[in-house]
């Protein structure tokens, strides 16, 4: 039993009080072991909503979170441990692609994901998009399969950070998914349980992302930063644009299949492919498998052109139980949905301006995400062949291809879209991709 109730632990935060590295360790074994209830899970998440915490605390806490379960081992791994996390993005499917090319660079990629959180996906959902796909193997396959093919893409175990896994869970019934300081405690005490040696963090903002303004997300970024010292993890963070669909497609499939284009050389969204080269090129440098950023984009580049990347990709999907043809023939192994409309502009224009977050609410209502945590999914569903900021559109040509259940979905779903565009008379570039926090 802790020295320090939840009550207590609870008070003493509300009361605007610090707690020390030992408080946060009893509160981080407490939450894990199932000592707490959710009531005083719930009630310890808004009471930091509501105070905050300090850089130092955050760290103790953190490092308490970590230490509620196992940590993974890769010492015997031939190369570095490389990560990346994304704070959440409508078509932001970069890990499918980043983990399998930079595994193809001589990078170590076990990379913990997570499901779709509110109007965002998840990168558990688009890979269980393929049949038999399986995102919580055994401990010991894990392990095998980093080493042979150099990349895994799984979820958290419930061994791996217990106390965050009950946190989260409990965050995302009560308002307390974008408080900044349990984000940052979240986000880098899995990733240090998972081994990771260098990490790249893609903070999102824009209307389409968690935190939309971009103060609050630099200072979200600069808060992983400041925390993050002190840990052994190299860290580098990038703001990434997300005021409009990363890719051309939000959904499950839509999003795998187009990481499938990218990967063999079809088609592929410029967006996309440059945000993949850019974080993968980061994270190169950072784990020391390039000296710079030029290089690290050259031997991409060639992992790409050479089908290596893709290779990587197909062998991690067959070595986790899925099909092992997928590259060859994605369209026996992708759900499809039944009925697809295009949604035409009502008048000529260029698009101003993209409300990404109506977006991603569209595809969650469609079927494509949950408005539970328990609730199925439709792998099929989404919007494909989105236009972005700053091109030009003529009355009746299409703002995007919705992929629905029925016709009525699709219908609904059209109004939701349309009312998504704004279009004005002139031309207006949108906002960079991306820029590094140094």
């Amino acid at each position: 039993m802790s020295d320090w109730p939840a009550a207590a632990l609870i008070r003493s935060k509300r009361e605007g009080r610090r707690l020390d590295a030992a408080q946060c360790h009893a509160l981080a074994q407490g939450i894990g072991s199932g000592q707490w209830s959710e009531g005083q899970i719930a009630a310890f998440a808004m009471v930091v909503a509501w105070r905050g915490m300090h850089a130092g605390e955050c760290r103790d806490f953190t490092f308490a979170l970590r230490d509620s379960g196992r940590c993974l081992d890769w010492s015997n791994l031939p190369g570095p441990v490389l990560d990346k996390h994304s704070t959440g993005g409508v078509g932001d499917c970069v890990s499918l692609a980043l983990a399998p090319l930079v595994a193809a660079c001589g990078g170590f990629v076990p990379m913990i994901s997570g499901r779709g959180l509110g109007h965002t996906g998840g990168t558990l959902d688009k890979l269980e998009s393929i049949s038999g796909y399986n995102v919580n193997p055994a401990p010991e396959h894990l392990r095998k399969v980093v080493a042979a093919v150099g990349c895994a893409i799984v979820g958290q175990s419930d061994d791996l950070v217990p106390a965050d896994r009950r946190l989260y869970a409990v965050r995302d019934v009560t308002a307390t998914v974008d408080v900044p300081d349990l984000i940052v405690a979240s986000i880098l005490s899995k990733k240090l349980a998972g081994g990771a040696q260098a990490l790249v963090l893609d903070v999102k903002t824009g209307s389409g992302a968690q935190t939309p303004d971009e103060g609050a997300a630099t200072a979200l970024a600069t808060r992983m930063q400041t925390v993050a010292q002190g840990s052994g993890l190299e860290l580098a963070v990038a703001l990434t644009d997300m005021s409009q669909v990363l890719g051309r497609e939000a959904g499950n499939a839509l999003e795998l299949r187009a990481i499938l284009d990218l990967l063999c050389g079809r088609d592929a969204c410029p967006r996309l492919r440059e945000l993949v080269l850019a974080l993968s090129a980061e994270l190169l440098r950072r784990g020391g498998l390039a000296s710079d950023r030029a290089s690290a984009r050259a031997r991409l580049q060639q992992a790409l052109d050479s089908g290596a990347a893709a290779e990587r990709f197909a062998r991690m999907i067959a070595a986790l139980g899925g099909p092992g043809d997928l590259l060859e023939h994605p369209q026996r192994h992708l759900p499809q949905a039944p009925v697809q409309r295009a949604v035409a502009a009502d008048a000529d224009g260029w698009i101003e301006a993209i409300d990404v977050r109506a977006l991603g609410e569209c595809v969650v209502d469609l079927g494509g995400g949950r408005r539970t945590p328990t609730a199925a999914i439709d792998h099929a569903v989404g919007l494909a062949a989105v236009r972005g900021c700053g091109e030009q559109l003529r009355h009746g040509e299409p703002l995007a291809l919705i992929h629905a259940r029925s016709a009525a979905d699709a219908d609904r779903a059209a109004v939701r879209v349309r009312a998504a565009f704004r279009l004005g008379a002139q031309a207006s570039a949108p906002p960079p991709l991306l820029r590094w926090l140094e």
